[in-house]
């Protein structure tokens, strides 16, 4: 990464890579104003937070860049695997079945 890219993180999101995946991958390589309203109509629980990551990364753009959002065209959109949450669920004669909740970390870097 270099050093003066323009980008936003959000981590730890309690959504799994895999999900968020999907997502990205049909947003990356468009247009600031394409990629909000395709998340704005996909069905998927995930664009919430993408939508706050790229938000984001707009509102860094115009503020530590003076760039306008008009212009922006998402270069990389990444997610990262995050820690994983173990839980425990009881089940029958004292066992006990674990459970893993999957955090990520969202990247995406604008130009």
């Amino acid at each position: 990464m270099q050093k003066n890219e323009i980008r936003a993180v959000s981590k730890y999101v309690r959504i799994s890579p895999s999900k968020i995946r999907r997502v990205l991958r049909q947003i990356q390589g468009k247009r600031y104003s394409e990629a909000l309203l395709g998340l704005k109509y996909m069905p998927y629980l995930s664009c919430v937070p993408i939508k706050k990551v790229l938000r984001s990364a707009a509102a860094n753009a115009k503020n530590n860049f003076g760039l306008d959002e008009k212009v922006l065209i998402i270069k990389s959109a990444v997610v990262d695997k995050g820690p994983i949450m173990k839980r425990i669920r009881p089940r029958a004669q004292g066992r006990v079945n674990r459970i893993q909740k999957a955090t990520s970390h969202i990247t995406i870097v604008v130009e």
